[in-house]
């Protein structure tokens, strides 16, 4: 196994990999830090917990060496605020022995106060796209001297809209610099950005797009509905030493609030709830409380879920299976993070199955399924849920065969009504005028 003194890595950053408890680097990190050392543009592919935030970290900063000047060289473009500021942090344990600057800016807050961040001089800027150009167009930051771009989470990039945003950054930026572009997927959508964005790229992959993290143990439950699946949730969590730390996941904002408010009543430890209409100091409170250890469980959606790096997530429980596919792949990347093992639970409706299967495509691997546990509470389906699910069920089996005609089809009138007779129809017009002319 190499280490990362074989990769010829500065001493300074080897000295922070060392507090840190890095010595050998991961296959991601074997593969691109020496392709991206000599200055390529790189397509980076690999899943989520593989180390790939240090697979361009380290190389970026062997470039750059030490403080220069005070206009930023190197741009880190991520989707969120989460991951904007779990890449600073990153950067700040990698440069513990160097003077490198580096600042991390986000959506959330007035960009004023980023502006003032970066006034004083910084080597790397770690941003979202939208916050970016607003501290772009208010002329509070140059791209003048930038020689590096990395797009990191390429596909969420994507799948937030961010497009018309990077094809802005593409008119301004310098014309020669090395790009770079990590993503845990490799879709149509992807590979469009790489043809616009790379130059002859070296792709490097360690996995199979969309391929999940080998150390989660994965398996499911079909559950006949909601309420069922919050009992099944509460039976799960009383074993307090086996779930010690866990993430549940949940498609929307209201079905977060809606489990939230159950499982804060049912369950023992501390929760926490994060989605994004909770304001930017409770997501970062809920985030770091949870990285502490203080909140046993994190109740979160999609889409603020990015940038939860926690070495010990024991569970990743899927309370509703995700809209966009390739989302279950990040999501259960939030556990068996570097080199621990962690389990993956999904529960599945009638109608999700259907979903399900789609997921066991993408990830080309069969998730098993588990007996429901002994003591659950199975609730009764209301009439409105199943009404939904049959529906879902309809709309499924008419993608897969258009010609289906379902059970929510306007049916044929067993009695078909007849035609009006225009001429009787007439007749009683004329006597209605008739009548109001004698009154």
């Amino acid at each position: 196994m190499s280490t990362f003194e074989d990769l010829k890595v500065n001493k300074s950053i080897l000295k922070a990999l060392d507090e840190i408890g890095f010595v050998h680097p991961t296959p991601i990190q074997e593969k691109a830090i020496p392709v991206i050392g000599s200055g390529v543009d790189v397509l980076g592919i690999a899943q989520t917990g593989t180390g790939k935030t240090a697979a361009y970290l380290i190389p970026l900063l062997m470039k750059l060496v030490k403080a220069e000047g005070d206009e930023p060289r190197a741009i880190i473009l991520v989707p969120t605020r989460e991951l904007s500021i779990q890449v600073g942090e990153d950067l700040e344990e990698l440069t513990r022995y160097s003077n490198i600057r580096h600042a991390a800016v986000f959506g959330g807050v007035g960009w004023t106060k980023h502006a003032e961040l970066v006034k004083p001089g910084v080597d790397i800027v770690i941003a979202t796209p939208g916050r970016l150009w607003d501290l772009y167009k208010a002329q509070a930051v140059s791209f003048r001297k930038v020689k590096t771009l990395v797009i990191d989470e390429a596909d969420r990039m994507l799948d937030m809209g961010f497009m018309p945003q990077l094809r802005n950054f593409l008119e301004v930026l310098p014309v020669k610099r090395q790009n770079l572009l990590f993503s845990a997927t490799f879709n149509e959508k992807v590979e469009a950005l790489s043809h616009e964005f790379l130059d002859f790229p070296v792709r490097v992959e360690v996995a199979p797009s969309a391929t999940p993290a080998e150390l989660v143990e994965q398996h499911w439950y079909e559950v006949p509905n909601r309420a069922t699946k919050l009992n099944l949730i509460q039976l799960l969590l009383q074993d307090e030493e086996t779930f010690s730390r866990v993430i549940i996941f949940v498609r929307t904002k209201e079905n977060a609030e809606a489990v939230y408010k159950i499982i804060k009543r049912r369950t023992e430890g501390e929760k926490r709830i994060m989605h994004s209409n909770k304001g930017q100091s409770t997501r970062l409170n809920a985030i770091n409380a949870f990285k502490d250890g203080e909140v046993r469980i994190l109740i979160t959606t999609d889409v603020s879920s990015r940038g939860i790096d926690v070495s010990q997530v024991s569970h990743v429980i899927n309370f509703d299976i995700p809209a966009n596919y390739e989302d279950y792949v990040h999501r259960i990347g939030r556990t068996a993070r570097a080199n621990n093992t962690g389990v993956a639970i999904t529960l599945a409706d009638p109608s999700e199955i259907y979903h399900l299967r789609k997921i066991e495509k993408i990830i080309r691997m069969e998730i098993p399924k588990s007996e429901l546990p002994e003591g659950l509470e199975i609730v009764e389906t209301k009439k409105d849920e199943r009404q939904e699910q049959l529906r879902e069920i309809d709309r499924q089996r008419k993608l897969e065969d258009p010609t289906f005609k379902g059970a929510f089809h306007e049916k044929k009138r067993k009695f078909p009504i007849k035609p009006v007779d225009k001429k009787i129809s007439g007749s009683q017009d004329k006597r209605k005028k008739t009548d109001r002319k004698r009154r």
